[in-house]
């Protein structure tokens, strides 16, 4: 039970207590400042997670706070700088903001990878359960865990992206990630379909959180076949990543990408209904990066377009539809974006700069400010498969950020940034 334990474990008392408080802040003075000189703002910022072992969230797109505000999820490993194996555990858990920054670990998974973990995140429509992919009988599957009460279940299929209910989740195949591109798929499977190009048998899965079924809705030879693919040739191999529903769980978008025989890879964006049905091809030039959703009808990715050149776009979710460059001059370098909630504010980071800086940052959508977060250093030791990309992820109520970051001698750990008095 969840309980047990008093020194790593919520008491039910406390949880309840966490419901109606929210998140207060208490704490950002401490002694574990991180942020780097030179920030424009100077904003309190500290380290929430501690070493020796190595934390870290992931991906920029899901839910770490929990509905309070008040508990960011984690996880946790003992090693870095090379690719897991089947035998590589991590642990789960989340960091009391409340109470000293506690780690309070909620179970373990070896279904993992350096950039998105194991797809932990809070479950949308909940107040207190989380999900996240594990590897158990020859298979990957899923868990759902109600920190509160301790009930946990396993279903028979991992889940990417969740709808906005709770109710749906799609994946992709992660054993075909992994083979074309380690460190967002799982070891410990072998793709069964490695020297197909493009399988029929293989794509994206549709998953019932209520009863735990799932069933194929898109395959990669269906796309593979579906319009023109840009710069083809012989010998690409076609795959599926980073899918996401939109805000209200009518459509979600994935890439679609290949890879050359010479490893150079290229994507499309294109979106679908919930059932695999109504697919459009959103963006079709090949350069396609990271995205986000800004509402239901419209997505901002990073991409080229004539006349613009690289930068970021918003494009309306319909194939041919508009496109409008976001940024200007100030956003032409890749990151991972999102809008805060109200979309005043567009949320994102930097790659490593020349002295290996990242910088997380605030764009203000209608005066075109930006507002630096930090410059956090990354080791040349961060690179590759296993490079720390900083991934900022903001609380609900848009007040606070949390990026991952190497930190001194402790490696990856969870930076918490107070940006309240900027976005008020």
């Amino acid at each position: 039970m969840l309980f047990d334990d008093p020194n790593s474990r919520l008491t039910r008392r406390q949880w309840m207590r966490a419901t109606t408080c929210g998140l207060v802040g208490a704490g950002l003075a401490s002694s574990r400042l991180s942020i780097a000189a030179g920030s424009a703002p100077d904003l309190p910022t500290r380290v929430i997670s501690r070493g020796p072992k190595h934390h870290w969230f992931g991906y920029y797109d899901k839910y770490e706070f929990d509905p309070t505000n008040r508990y960011v999820l984690g996880m946790e490993v003992d090693f870095e700088h090379r690719s897991p194996r089947p035998d590589d555990v991590i642990k789960v858990g989340m960091v009391d903001l409340q109470d000293n920054d506690r780690w309070i670990e909620l179970g373990q998974s070896t279904a993992w990878g350096w950039q998105q973990g194991c797809m932990l995140q809070w479950l949308p429509g909940t107040q207190s359960q989380v999900i996240w992919n594990d590897r158990a009988e020859g298979q990957y599957v899923s868990h759902v865990l109600d920190v509160a009460t301790g009930v946990k279940r396993t279903m028979n299929a991992p889940v990417y992206s969740l709808s906005a209910d709770g109710k749906t989740a799609v994946n992709a195949d992660f054993r075909r990630i992994n083979d074309v591109r380690p460190g967002y798929g799982y070891v410990g499977l072998a793709d069964p379909h490695a020297d197909d190009l493009s399988p029929i048998d293989s794509g994206i899965e549709r998953v019932n959180l209520e009863t735990g079924e799932s069933d194929l809705i898109i395959s990669i030879a269906e796309i593979a076949a579906l319009g023109k693919i840009p710069r083809e040739e012989p010998g690409i191999k076609h795959y599926f990543n980073h899918l996401l529903f939109n805000p209200d769980g009518s459509r979600f978008v994935f890439l679609h990408r290949w890879r050359y025989p010479n490893g150079k890879r290229l994507t499309r964006m294109l979106s679908a209904a919930p059932d695999g049905s109504d697919i459009r091809i959103v963006d079709d030039n090949g350069l396609t990066s990271h995205f986000i959703w800004r509402d239901p009808e419209h997505i901002l990715a990073f991409s080229e377009q004539h006349p613009h050149g690289r930068g970021f776009f918003l494009f309306e979710d319909q194939q041919g539809g508009e496109v409008q460059p976001v940024g200007n001059d100030l956003m032409k370098r890749d990151g991972h974006c999102t809008y805060l909630p109200g979309n005043e504010w567009i949320l994102n980071d930097t790659y490593p700069d020349k002295q290996r800086n990242q910088t997380p940052y605030l764009y203000h959508v209608e005066t075109g400010r930006v507002v630096e977060l930090g410059d956090f250093h990354s080791p040349k030791e961060y690179t590759g498969e296993w490079r720390c990309d900083t991934h900022p992820r903001f609380s609900r109520d848009g007040k606070f950020v949390v990026i991952d970051s190497p930190h001194i001698d402790e490696g990856r750990q969870l930076h918490l940034i107070d940006i309240s008095r900027i976005v008020e």
